[in-house]
């Protein structure tokens, strides 16, 4: 039973990735992500459905469009797969459990917000306030579902003590952290908190344990600048990312050493 859930949730996560790539490319240009249906970005020729397979599509173009032959990026497929293994991941970690919607939403979100952060240094609000509405959604159903008021208000209150953290360090230090960073924190609290107080810290050290490792890697090798930013968003998505699937393992198994 396991085993299909993870499979479906997999396939689904692939399709989901191909709805993320038009977020990612449409949204900070502030263009509908409804309509028109997706096209080669040189020839603008719409993409057929055959073309439009997760994946496998681009395969089978050899990363080329049908009609111009132009370059196809990387990146479509990678964000497909990425999410195709996230919800895969997710699945084998949350299983038949109420929470599983809400930690499929966030991991989506997380992905789609690091590559447009990573690309341009912007976390669009059209992006960030949707997927903190859907989260908080399904977590209330979950508690509704569950009787587990208690979670709820811890994930709530860590989401606002995130926001108040993030604020107050805008405040400070504007050029440090943007204030897409701050928008985020609640959705990061909220997202972290549902498994305590405790994977929300782990979620921040990570992200900022590799942010410092690739900034001063990146610096070593001469490709930065020490005054150049940072897309942090990418380092927060990718510390939520790790917290939220393995962090509440590694603090029980940490917990259970030192004991």
């Amino acid at each position: 039973m396991l085993a299909g859930l993870i499979v479906t949730m997999g396939l689904l996560g692939l399709a989901v990735g191909s709805f993320l790539n038009v977020v990612i490319y449409r949204v900070p240009r502030n263009k509908s992500i409804v309509s028109p249906r997706s096209a080669c970005p040189d020839c603008g020729t719409p993409i057929r459905e055959r073309d439009n397979i997760p994946v496998l599509s681009w395969l089978l173009l050899r990363g080329r469009c049908r009609s111009c032959n132009a370059r196809i990026s990387y990146r479509y497929p990678l964000v497909e797969l990425a999410c195709g293994v996230l919800f895969a991941l997710g699945a084998a970690r949350f299983g038949f459990s109420w929470t599983l919607p809400a930690m499929l939403i966030f991991l989506a979100s997380l992905l789609a917000l690091g590559c447009i952060d990573g690309e341009l240094l912007l976390l669009p609000k059209r992006v960030v306030y949707p997927s903190l509405g859907l989260v908080s959604t399904l977590f209330l159903v979950a508690t509704i579902a569950t009787h587990d008021w208690h979670r709820l208000i811890i994930a709530a209150l860590c989401g606002l003590g995130w926001f108040v953290v993030f604020f107050a360090l805008n405040f400070i230090s504007p050029r440090a952290l943007g204030f897409g960073d701050v928008r985020l924190a609640p959705m990061l609290g909220m997202g972290l908190g549902w498994f305590g107080v405790g994977n929300v810290l782990f979620g921040f050290f990570i992200a900022n344990f590799v942010g410092a490792v690739i900034g001063l890697t990146l610096i070593a090798m001469k490709k930065m600048d020490r005054r150049q930013p940072l897309a942090y968003g990418v380092f927060l998505a990718i510390g939520s990312m790790i917290a939220v699937l393995c962090g509440p393992q590694l603090l029980n198994s940490l917990h259970l050493v030192s004991r």
